[in-house]
C-alpha cells in the first residue's frame, strides 16, 4: 500500500469507518522466506552509550541506511515502568538519546518517542531518566509525548492466526521510518522481553486479553508493524522477576547493544547470546519465523561485530 492510499484509509476510518486492513512494509510472505538473503545483525560493546550505539549501527550503513531526509521517524523504547536506568526495566536513556541524535543528523522531519505505559505514565516518563534525557536535545523537530487514546485505529490483522485485529496507535503506522528499541529482559508470562514484544507498546485497549496464546499475538502484530530497525539495549539486562523488576541483584550489566533489521533475528539473537536459552523457546520469535516474518537460525545470520 502507498502512502497516498493509507492515508486515505485513515481519513476514512476518521470519518466512521470500523476498521483498517494495512499491510505495512516490507512483509516477507512464507513461501519466500527460504530465498531471503541472511539478514544482517551487528552487536558492539562500550560502556560510552552514545558511542555504542553508533558503533553498533555502522556495520549495517548507519542511521541513514533507515532514517532518509525529511521522514517522519518514529522511536519505540520500553517505558513502561516507574523504575530508574539501573534497574534495567525499560531502555536505557542514553541509548534513546543518541537514536534520537543520529535520526536527527540524517535529517528526519521529527522525531516521535512514546509509550503506553504499565505503571503512571509521568513517573515512568521521569524515572527512566527519559524524558530528561530527551529534553536535553535542543531540537523542535523532537516530541516525547503520553499516548492520546483518541489516535488509537482499529486494524484488521489479515495474516493473523490468532489476532484478527488489533487497536495500533497511529503514529506508528504513520510514520516513514519505524525503530523499536527494546531493553532485553525476562518476562513472567512471554519468557523473555524483547522486540517483538515491546511492539505491545503501541497497542491501545484491553492489553491483558492478549496474554493469552501471547507469542502468536505477538507475531500476528508483526505482520502490520514491521519494524525498520531494532536495536536491543542489552547494556544492562534484568535475569530475573520481570517485566518490572526492582532489585539490582537480578540485574547484569553487559554494556551491549544489538542492532538489525530483521526483528526476528535480533530476537533470536539475544536470547541465545544473552539468557543462554534457543530462540524457538520463545513463542514469539518462533511464531514470527514459522509467518515468514525473519530469521531465528544464528547460522544463518550475517554477525558483525561494531568497531
Amino acid at each position: 500500500m502507498d502512502r497516498r492510499s493509507f492515508l486515505k484509509q485513515v481519513f476514512l476510518w476518521s470519518a466512521g469507518c470500523s476498521s483498517l486492513a494495512i499491510p505495512r512494509f516490507r512483509i516477507v510472505p512464507e513461501a519466500l522466506a527460504a530465498n531471503a538473503p541472511a539478514p544482517m545483525l551487528a552487536f558492539a560493546e562500550g560502556i560510552d552509550y552514545g558511542a555504542l550505539t553508533r558503533q553498533v549501527l555502522e556495520p549495517l550503513g548507519g542511521i541513514q541506511t533507515f532514517v532518509k531526509p525529511g521522514s517522519k521517524v518514529v522511536i519505540k523504547p520500553n517505558i513502561g515502568w516507574d523504575r530508574n536506568p539501573d534497574q534495567a526495566a525499560n531502555t536505557h536513556p542514553l541509548v534513546v538519546k543518541a537514536l534520537v541524535e543520529e535520526a536527527l543528523a540524517a535529517g528526519a522531519k521529527e522525531v516521535k518517542i512514546f509509550d503506553r505505559t504499565c505503571n503512571e505514565e509521568r513517573r515512568c516518563y521521569v524515572n527512566s531518566g527519559i524524558k530528561a534525557a530527551l529534553e536535553e536535545i535542543d531540537d523542535r523537530r523532537v516530541k516525547q509525548f503520553h499516548p492520546d487514546k483518541r489516535k488509537y485505529v482499529p486494524v484488521n490483522i489479515e495474516r493473523g492466526k490468532s489476532a484478527s485485529q488489533l487497536s495500533i496507535y497511529r503514529d506508528a503506522l504513520e510514520a516513514d521510518c519505524y525503530i523499536n528499541v527494546p531493553i532485553a529482559k525476562h518476562h513472567s508470562l512471554s519468557t523473555l522481553s524483547l522486540g517483538l514484544k515491546n511492539s505491545m507498546g503501541i497497542l491501545g485497549g484491553n492489553r491483558g486479553g492478549l496474554h493469552f496464546n501471547l507469542g502468536q499475538k505477538l507475531a500476528d502484530l508483526a505482520t502490520v508493524i514491521k519494524p525498520e530497525l531494532t536495536v536491543i539495549d542489552a547494556t544492562r539486562i534484568l535475569l530475573r522477576n520481570g517485566p518490572q523488576g526492582g532489585n539490582l541483584k537480578d540485574v547484569k550489566v553487559t554494556n551491549m547493544l544489538i542492532a538489525s533489521a530483521d526483528a526476528v533475528a535480533a530476537d533470536a539473537y539475544a536470547t541465545s547470546t544473552l539468557f543462554k536459552l534457543k530462540p524457538e523457546e520463545i513463542a514469539s520469535t518462533a511464531a514470527a519465523y514459522s509467518m515468514g516474518l525473519g530469521e531465528m537460525r544464528l547460522d544463518a545470520m550475517q554477525i558483525l561485530k561494531g568497531a
